[in-house]
């Protein structure tokens, strides 16, 4: 009920996931229709890039303004803070407080004087401002480091490199919403070089009971999670994507025009082996580099197929040596018995 700095540092970062989602997950799925040329119709959905924005901004972001009052000379409390956000995001949509509030003539009793309100992609949240400076402030002072490095443990001079009086620096340690700054852009980066794998987790009850869902809880999890936005472009776009050359390779073996070698290029073999298969014209999409099936049953199909002709290919492998082995003994028993009976003829 009480959000203070803490929470919204964290709600933060976790503005910064739901967009490495939206753009590796929704954006990134939509764009590469376009790039392979598959018609296409856009779906719509919501970019959380100008909420991120509002807190990052290096010259005018929630965060950076808490900087500039940590490090301004004077008096410095909560309420000019506050005052300068009011001033800067007076227009924002993703941004109220009492006094935003007032100059659009709404009248919101559940918006404290000492707060601001932030439209997350989950929902609105109440920021309690009080705190704000003094936590962000909650710098290790350059003498505590230099007291850990002097100790001369080589696992705390790790973790306090700062206190190397070699690198001493006569400026401002930086603050702590500075740094988490610098840590999700880290993270971000380290994501961005990723291909990833989302397991979203959904809370069914609150009493932490089995077998109890409750609808609203649910639903309220779908949707902040950006599932349903998720859940839409599949279903409008292709379940299955693969680049021709490996999809040829795997599937070649059920269509005699392309077993066991295809001489032309992929994507005329691909064309040629899924023509021989009947499958329904809708159900398959060619792009320029890759081809797109639309139902997971129609993979589970040529899985299946797959499946049946290994079986079949390893049957007729069998066969064969079985077959060879059979006509080398024979041989083999058909050259011994002629020598035999030929050196038993000569001595009778």
């Amino acid at each position: 009920q009480d959000n203070g700095f803490e929470q919204f540092i964290i709600n933060y970062c976790n503005e910064k996931l739901q967009q490495i989602f939206i753009l590796m997950t929704l954006k990134e799925e939509q764009e590469e229709y376009i790039r392979e040329g598959i018609q296409w119709t856009p779906v719509e959905f919501f970019d959380n890039s100008i909420i991120c924005n509002l807190i990052e901004n290096s010259k005018c972001g929630i965060l950076a303004m808490l900087d500039e009052e940590c490090l301004r000379p004077g008096v410095v409390n909560e309420d000019t803070f506050l005052t300068k956000l009011n001033q800067l995001f007076a227009t924002h949509k993703h941004y109220e407080s009492r006094e935003t509030q007032n100059a659009r003539h709404v009248m919101d009793a559940s918006l404290p004087l000492q707060c601001f309100r932030i439209h997350h992609y989950a929902g609105k949240v109440t920021y309690n401002v009080t705190g704000f400076i003094e936590r962000n402030n909650d710098l290790l002072f350059r003498d505590l480091s230099q007291a850990m490095w002097a100790a001369r443990h080589t696992l705390l001079r790790s973790l306090f490199p700062e206190g190397d009086p070699q690198k001493v620096s006569l400026k401002l340690p930086p603050t702590a919403g500075f740094q988490f700054k610098a840590s999700v852009a880290t993270l971000m980066k380290n994501l961005y070089s990723k291909n990833p794998n989302y397991i979203r987790c959904i809370k069914p009850n609150e009493t932490k009971t089995a077998m109890v869902f409750t609808p609203e809880l649910v639903l309220a999890q779908i949707r902040y999670l950006g599932l349903m936005e998720n859940v839409r472009v599949r279903r409008a776009g292709y379940a299955f994507r693969q680049l021709y050359g490996p999809f040829l390779e795997r599937y070649k073996m059920l269509s005699p025009r392309t077993w066991p070698r295809w001489a032309g290029n992929d994507r005329e073999g691909a064309e040629v082996l899924l023509a021989e298969l009947a499958f329904p014209p809708e159900e398959l999409a060619f792009g320029h580099t890759k081809i797109f099936i639309r139902s997971p049953r129609t993979l589970f199909d040529l899985e299946g197929s797959r499946q049946e002709r290994v079986v079949q290919l390893a049957t007729l492998i069998q066969k064969m040596f079985r077959g060879w082995r059979c006509r080398t003994q024979y041989q083999l028993m058909r050259k011994s018995q002629i020598i035999i009976s030929a050196w038993f003829r000569g001595h009778v």
